[in-house]
């Protein structure tokens, strides 16, 4: 599925589409450069949710926690500041990937061997003031 973003508002229709793919799939990764909007779609995902927390980006802790509507826990990653995929392994990525709960995960590559087979793949591209969303 690929759609073209003209503006923020648009995101939210997006977010309902993702939402609906997900069934067993627990895990999106969120590939894009830096600055391309992968933590603002994040949110308006969240917002989807019941998310009440403020969603931002998890930079500098790796990982977020927020809770939904329905008491359930989402959690946010942002491996762009790790420099070893091993430390993934220090935070007990396995506990947050395979329990079930909706992981979104910014800079997926930098774990690459690590993200399980099962997952969505979210690409994010800018042309000019558009954005263009891959899911896959």
């Amino acid at each position: 599925m690929k759609i073209v973003v003209n503006c923020v508002s648009e995101l939210e229709l997006v977010a309902t589409s993702l939402l609906e793919l997900i069934n067993d799939n627990n895990i999106i990764c969120f590939h894009g450069e830096m600055g391309v909007g992968k933590t603002t779609f994040i949110k308006e995902i969240c917002k989807k949710l019941g998310v009440e927390d403020v969603v931002s980006s998890p930079t500098f802790s790796i990982i977020n926690e927020y809770l939904t509507e329905n008491n359930e826990s989402v959690y946010h990653f942002d491996f762009y500041r790790i420099e070893k995929e091993e430390e993934a392994f220090d935070i007990g990525y396995e506990e947050y990937f395979y329990q079930g709960n909706l992981c979104l995960i910014e800079w997926p590559e930098k774990i690459s061997s690590i993200i399980p087979e099962n997952i969505i793949k979210v690409q994010i591209t800018r042309s000019d003031e558009q954005r263009i969303i891959e899911i896959i």
